[in-house]
């Protein structure tokens, strides 16, 4: 392959030594179709060089980075899953395939799979993803950048060329394999794990090896255990607020999809709402609503109080206590953040950011079910009151239950007065990714093998991202 001068491999994981993960082999698979490449996240590593045919080899075939991992390596952890502890769990589709350096940050970054086959943690399952699953996935994670969610980016997706057999869809379906970038790949289930086999030893490695490479501020710190939680739990108010504020049910928050970055990754029955609905639900067999959109937060606090509780092994309960209790304000902080920079205007300070943001969230219940979520803050970015009356939905904002919107709104400066002039902003309505979008961009490569709708929607995704200015 080209060396590119900003190809910086890192492979750190492997330090940690056997405890944590298992090496393992990537599947055979039949055939490697390039279904799509995000040049764009390659560019930050080094490898937007690649040939499509060395891209292959590298992401379809696992073929070694150059000075990276020999061999990849299955994740170790455990999990909650619907709050039932679960032992028998790890990476059971996907391994660790290479650490990187970004451009520019100097950041470590992850190479991670999704569908690479079998593993010592996939019990019956076959290693395999569905070329559905693998569509969504990089459907979501395009959306979800594009409105300033941190998140892990879709690095590849390969058609493997196998027919896989589901209960939960029309089967056989076609497969893929799913390679993600993200910041890191540890989970509050690393800690489980160790917590669950009673070794405060490996407990204290992890925290230095996350310290290390994730939180280096942090080094010199007296009470490590304690610092690590409210480094995370700031991350993790940071990252619910943004799923707020982007109107997204992630779906599935147990603790093995929680990492200590701060970063959403791993997209299962993820929806986007259709209208402001705080019970609404991603995934059928949630039944009891345990991670509807509204409860999102108290999921996540959830989780991270297990975190705390593997961390009180080498850590003191009081101080640890004290971390956690500080996700509720830094929730509120956040969430009030968010919404104003989905909005596009600056701030005026955390009272008056907060009165914004609750008159939003009234606004939107007042909309009922006539105002979709993406729509009302496409029409108001900026905060241009007569763009947003004058819109195909400024009868709706002209009413009474819009009044203390409108007027908290006019006390604000656009942030970025000249994105209103994008194209994007032009248009009618702004892009969403609705759950009948999303089938009707399947259906067409399912039935017909038209990749054309996939590939318009990403680019009008793509669109929408330069013009909100959000994926910082």
């Amino acid at each position: 392959m080209p060396i590119s001068d900003d190809y910086r491999p890192d492979p750190q994981f492997d330090a940690l030594g056997e405890a944590f993960s298992d090496p393992v082999k990537p599947a055979d698979f039949p055939q490697t179709l390039l279904r799509h490449r995000n040049d764009r996240a390659a560019a930050t590593v080094g490898l937007d060089g690649l040939s499509d045919e060395e891209w292959i080899a590298h992401f379809g075939r696992f073929q070694p980075l150059p000075d990276n991992f020999g061999q990849p390596r299955a994740m170790r952890y455990h999990g909650h899953q619907f709050r039932t502890y679960n032992p028998d769990i790890g990476d059971g589709r996907g391994f660790l395939f290479a650490q990187l350096r970004e451009k520019g940050t100097g950041r470590l970054l992850d190479l991670g799979t999704k569908g690479s086959g079998q593993t010592p943690y996939s019990r019956f399952g076959d290693g395999r993803l569905t070329l559905k699953g693998g569509v969504r996935e990089v459907l979501a994670t395009a959306m979800l950048e594009a409105l300033g969610v941190p998140t892990s980016r879709s690095f590849s997706l390969i058609e493997t060329g196998e027919a896989l057999e589901r209960g939960d869809e029309p089967s056989p379906t076609r497969s893929s394999v799913l390679v993600r970038l993200s910041h890191s790949h540890v989970r509050f289930g690393t800690f489980q794990r160790h917590a669950f086999e009673e070794r405060p030893d490996r407990i204290e490695t992890l925290i230095d090896h996350v310290i290390a490479l994730y939180y280096p501020e942090l080094d010199g710190a007296k009470d490590r255990p304690a610092a690590l939680l409210e480094a995370v739990t700031g991350r993790m108010a940071r990252l619910t607020a943004a799923w707020m504020a982007a109107g997204f049910v992630h779906g599935v928050l147990n603790t093995d999809n929680m990492n200590i970055t701060g970063e959403s990754f791993d997209y299962g029955p993820y929806r986007f709402l259709p209208h402001n609905d705080p019970n609404f639900v991603a995934a059928y067999f949630d039944q009891s609503g345990l991670y509807s959109f509204g409860r999102q937060a108290e999921a996540v606090f959830w989780n991270l109080r297990q975190l705390g509780g593997c961390l009180s092994l080498v850590g003191e309960e009081e101080s640890l206590v004290a971390a956690l209790n500080l996700f509720a304000p830094a929730y509120r902080q956040e969430l009030a953040r968010a919404i104003r920079r989905r909005l596009g205007v600056e701030s005026r300070g955390a009272d008056a950011d907060a009165e914004l943001a609750q008159a939003a969230f009234q606004a939107l219940a007042a909309g009922g079910e006539r105002l979709r979520w993406e729509p009302f803050f496409f029409d108001w970015f900026g905060g241009d009151e007569g763009r947003a009356l004058a819109g195909v939905r400024g009868d709706l904002y002209a009413g009474e239950g819009f009044a203390a919107f409108r007027q908290a709104l006019k006390a604000y400066a656009p942030a970025r007065p000249e994105a209103l002039a994008a194209p994007y902003f032009q248009a009618p309505e702004p892009q969403e990714l609705i759950h009948q979008e999303n089938e009707m961009i399947w259906a067409s490569i399912d039935l017909d093998d038209r990749w054309g709708p996939f590939e318009a929607k990403l680019a009008a995704i793509e669109q929408a991202r330069q013009a909100y200015g959000l994926s910082d």
